[in-house]
């Protein structure tokens, strides 16, 4: 299987039309559709189910494409990486995570980066901890951003400053929205909308509730928090996030409750052991450790200066 037959397939996956495929490949179409039946003998599974009209991917047809677009973004990742001048800093450095406030450590270093390196581009994947970690280990990003990873001894890993607080995104004509804070006994009688890892066994919410979440009314489940707030302004229920990711002020609908008794959550980034970094992706553990003391730094300062006004 070569690069260019995967190359045609995903054309003809993203078109599922033979000859606008090959009309964006600049190929013939009997060309082409040789091309596929041929992939589908080397493979030994049909692709395609064919019609007059439109073609429409099989299962093994479904894998394929996803596998293909792996194979094809690492190919050029490393093409780039291998091809980029030997005195010069250029190239991308991608970084894959979920939603937290604690991420603008990661942003300030990037930008401090970008703004001496402007050559050197960033990707940002948003995805949930399971997906990043698998973009990770197959080698589609360089690090991962990811919340509370119970096994970091498989990764170089640094803790990111900030840490999130738990609690629940609401509509601000809620009965709750007088209160200062959740607790567990209110919670459990509310509709509820989580994030599908922090329902997982053995998470963190999990075990502030007791260490199950039996009895809990759960309505619906979201991977990214935008459209589960969507749905707590139309009334479907409240969903438990991390605070700061929702402006909840001024003229917004929402507001945010924390939980009672506090739970917070803190950051890794993490990245393969003994993996060959770009140099754009080796300098910018450098901006990130920079970035990291210095807001360490900042916030013990900070402190200082609260405990000799205290005495």
């Amino acid at each position: 299987m070569e690069l260019r037959e995967l190359r045609y397939f995903l054309a003809v996956a993203q078109e599922l039309n033979i000859t606008k495929a090959a009309e964006y490949l600049y190929i013939s179409q009997p060309s082409l559709s040789k091309q596929m039946q041929n992939l589908e003998k080397e493979v030994g599974k049909p692709l395609f189910v064919r019609s007059n009209r439109r073609i429409t991917l099989t299962e093994t047809g479904m894998l394929l494409k996803k596998r293909a677009e792996e194979i094809l973004s690492l190919y050029e990742k490393t093409e780039a990486d291998l091809s980029a001048p030997p005195d010069d800093i250029a190239g991308e450095v991608l970084i894959g995570g979920g939603e937290s406030w604690a991420v603008r450590t990661v942003a300030r270093a990037a930008c401090a980066m970008q703004r001496q390196y402007p050559a050197v581009r960033f990707q940002f994947y948003s995805g949930d901890a399971d997906a990043v970690i698998e973009k990770l280990e197959k080698g589609l990003i360089d690090f991962g951003i990811v919340v509370d990873l119970p096994d970091l001894k498989k990764y170089n890993s640094m803790r990111l400053p900030d840490a999130d607080r738990w609690g629940v995104l609401m509509r601000r004509d809620s009965p709750l929205a007088q209160n200062d804070t959740v607790t567990a006994e209110e919670l459990r009688a509310l509709p509820l909308l989580c994030s599908m890892q922090s329902m997982q066994k053995n998470s963190q919410l999990i075990e502030w509730l007791g260490g199950s979440s039996r009895g809990l009314r759960i309505v619906g489940q979201y991977n990214l928090l935008y459209n589960a707030t969507l749905l707590v302004q139309s009334g479907m229920g409240y969903a438990i996030c991390l605070d700061n990711l929702v402006n909840t002020t001024g003229e917004s609908p929402l507001c945010f409750k924390p939980l009672d008794p506090p739970l917070y959550t803190h950051l890794d980034i993490v990245w393969k052991k003994h993996t060959a970094f770009s140099k754009p992706a080796q300098l910018f553990l450098d901006f990130l450790q920079r970035a990291i003391a210095e807001q360490t730094d900042t916030a013990e300062a900070k402190a200082g200066c609260r405990s000799e006004a205290k005495k």
